[in-house]
């Protein structure tokens, strides 16, 4: 189970949120494999709490591309509708604490460079997806993951491993939601999350990553259609009135000595020239360094909504399409890491890294923090120059078998029999 000829393996084959199939049903044959207990479909997560479900015969699709490239239809089975999460666990040979890691798996929508030079081309890996890409370095999560858990699998350790492979990160939908809401993160006692960064040099890590909160908002206006020649008075511009929200959502005032961003993504409305609109949507997201001041936002948008629509003699709907949390990394498992780093070979160790993306994976350590355990969020470096959700996106391999080693470290730390 080499960690990048498993990379490199997930990447051929990029699935996206809640269609993880493939990857999915591998992480499980795997785990098995290695001895361990494994939770996958509804036992592994809650469907309820998902957002943006892909449409049935989308997920279909996925689901018979997943069986085409050699997935186990009897693992699938479980995962039908979107059921993609998969939880295993190790008990070691001596009680003691619950320590989890989170790996997230799903891909992008985003078509693969064929340039000769791109290394997953040259190399023969590249997509074989075509307009699915792992643009952002999941697959090398995964293979983490998995590797990690071949490097424990003996359990020669004190108390449990967990490992968390998740699905739908990507668009903040309900992924990590999802597992917190089965209460599969109500034992753990230590979280660890971590995301490969391209924007950072081989061997570096920060110990803590803070991300920022997150709204992802879909808008839908309702008017009246008529010709716009003959009769506009009869009608109800719904375009009109997303026009008005965006430019208003647009001047929503900064919040003084706050980092917020919003930004209205998407607006699609109208048939023709000639007749008033009676349909619009607007996409956008809202993100803040506070969790408060991110539901504030998300208020104030509603309220322009609403304004935008009243004055236009509009009907709307307003829907979370995602959302994503912050959190605080607890200072010990802080100080575990960068320790820990200096053993297993980074030369850039750094305590703590400001983002300004957002993530879903606090929700998880949020969870393990309210019941009293700690968590952290780690950044480690790739070294290579392409950006995140590019076509020519790729990472340094050699980033991987160092990741798990510090993983490995900090498992064993934790987990660490009591001398007789």
């Amino acid at each position: 189970m080499d960690v990048i000829g498993l990379r490199r393996e997930f990447h051929q084959y990029p699935e996206l949120a809640f269609r993880e199939f493939r990857t999915a049903g591998r992480v499980v044959e795997l785990l098995q494999s290695l001895g361990y207990e494994v939770l996958c479909g509804e036992a592994a997560m809650e469907p309820s709490v998902r957002k943006s479900l892909p449409a049935a015969e989308e997920m279909e699709a996925a689901y018979q591309s997943a069986l085409a490239a050699g997935a186990n239809p009897a693992v699938l089975e479980k995962m039908r509708g979107g059921l993609t999460a998969v939880v295993a666990s190790l008990r070691g040979k001596e009680p003691g604490p619950v320590v989890a890691f989170r790996f997230d798996m799903d891909a992008l929508p985003v078509r693969e460079s064929e340039d000769p030079e791109h290394p997953p081309l040259a190399q023969g890996f590249r997509s074989q997806w075509e307009g699915k890409m792992h643009a952002c370095g999941h697959d090398g999560h995964t293979a983490i993951g998995l590797a990690l858990a071949r490097e424990m699998a003996t359990g020669d350790f004190a108390g449990t491993l967990k490992l968390i492979f998740q699905p739908a990160e990507e668009g903040v939908c309900g992924g990590a939601l999802s597992i917190v809401h089965k209460g599969l993160v109500d034992d753990v006692d230590y979280i660890f999350c971590l995301h490969l960064m391209a924007n950072m040099e081989l061997g570096e890590v920060y110990a803590a990553t803070r991300y920022l909160a997150s709204s992802k908002i879909e808008v839908e206006f309702f008017g009246t259609p008529a010709h716009a020649g003959g009769a506009p008075e009869k009608g109800r511009n719904a375009l009109l009135g997303a026009a008005t929200a965006l430019l208003n959502i647009h001047a929503i005032p900064p919040y003084p000595g706050q980092e917020v961003r919003i930004n209205v993504g998407v607006i699609q409305g109208g048939t023709a020239a000639n007749i008033i609109p009676d349909y619009a949507k607007l996409i956008l997201e809202t993100r803040a360094k506070s969790g408060e001041v991110n539901s504030e936002l998300f208020q104030r948008v509603e309220r322009v909504v609403q304004g935008s629509a009243q004055i236009h003699g509009l009907q709307y709907q307003l829907k979370l399409m995602g959302e994503a949390a912050t959190c605080e990394a607890d200072p010990p498992l802080v100080a575990l890491v960068m320790e820990e780093a200096r053993q297993a070979g980074f030369s850039r160790i750094h305590e703590r890294y400001d983002a300004s993306v957002s993530e879903d994976g606090p929700y998880l350590i949020q969870r393990v923090q309210q019941r009293g355990g700690q968590g952290t969020f780690m950044s480690v470096g790739t070294g290579t120059t392409e950006a995140h959700h590019t076509t020519r996106f790729d990472i340094r391999e050699e980033s991987l078998p160092l990741t798990v080693g510090l993983l490995s470290r900090m498992a064993r730390r934790i987990l660490k029999p009591e001398a007789p």
